[in-house]
């Protein structure tokens, strides 16, 4: 059986009125790479600081590596490596000096293990560079080292690849698999749809609720009943107005040069007798696959 390495049960927070994470509930086993997914604003950064310790919850109950993460918090921060959105870095310092920093935080002063740590992000030969000297990338991937100093078995990366190019989005993405072959646990938080298909599990968050969770596979499979037709027609804009419009097309959506529609019930051929009724030029109509971000707007409604 599967170790659990977070427990959250009927979580909630409440800022006044405004109830920014609504009676949440989930697990993570260890070595699993769970995306929490979401807009900004939805609540995924304060479920993480509550499953840190920092926010006390208005109600429910949470565990983070066997620790009640409100009545033991010291332990559960000593024993996870947190990376937040907003890169806690010294820009005057070098590398190797913020490394060396933090980790005097955790009591790491054996300089091999910061040098470890430096190679496992692929700053090996940066050592002196100034962080103010480095690219959002580059920064990017300090903050995760300060996060692993010291060999935490759970991480919590929120929004970590925000404001980056995406080669550095891959790469970095690389580092997550390799920490999670070797045993860590990551919960990690993106807006980005496509970052979640690399997840095992994705948990979908909108307005302070958890609308589901599950692999991206059977998200795709059980919300996304209908079928995905990809429309090349032109006027683009026209056959978007004739679709969105037609009974049984449960969405519509422009896809770049293209149309995505989605319907349980309207068959292709009536589609395309419609859109050439009302003068639409269809150069051809095939099928789609689902998505997460179909996962979640079919969610959102």
């Amino acid at each position: 059986m599967s170790e659990t390495v977070i427990s959250v049960q009927n979580l909630t927070r409440r800022f006044g009125e405004f109830i920014a994470v609504d009676h949440i509930n989930f697990e993570v086993t260890k070595g699993e790479i769970v995306g929490y997914l979401g807009p900004n604003g939805s609540g995924k950064t304060t479920t993480i600081r509550m499953l840190l310790g920092l926010l006390t919850p208005s109600d429910g109950k949470a565990t983070v590596l066997g620790y009640d993460v409100f009545k033991q918090s010291e332990e559960v921060r000593l024993r996870v490596g947190y990376m937040s959105q907003k890169f806690a870095i010294y820009d005057d310092l070098t590398t190797f000096e913020n490394l060396t920093f933090y980790g005097g935080v955790y009591g790491i002063t054996d300089k091999t293990s910061i040098q470890h740590t430096l190679e496992l992000v692929g700053l090996k030969g940066h050592e002196n560079t100034l962080t103010r000297d480095m690219s959002t990338g580059w920064r990017q991937r300090l903050s995760l080292g300060i996060a692993l100093v010291h060999e935490p078995k759970l991480l919590f990366l929120d929004e970590p690849t925000s404001g980056v190019d995406p080669t550095a989005r891959r790469a970095f993405w690389d580092l997550i698999y390799q920490l999670a072959e070797e045993g860590v646990t990551i919960l990690v938080t993106t807006h980005y749809m496509d970052e979640a298909e690399y997840c095992e599990r994705v948990g979908v968050m909108r307005d302070g609720k958890l609308l589901a969770m599950d692999t991206p596979t059977n998200l795709k499979r059980s919300i996304i009943t209908g079928d995905v037709w990809e429309v090349y027609a032109h006027p683009l804009e026209k056959g978007l107005d004739i679709l969105s419009a037609m009974d049984g097309v449960e969405r519509v959506g422009l896809a770049g040069d293209h149309l995505r529609v989605i319907s349980s019930q309207v068959k292709k051929e009536a589609m395309t007798s419609l859109l050439k009724k009302e003068n639409i030029q269809v150069e051809k109509m095939e099928r789609g696959e689902a998505t997460l971000e179909d996962v979640f707007l079919s969610l959102a409604r």
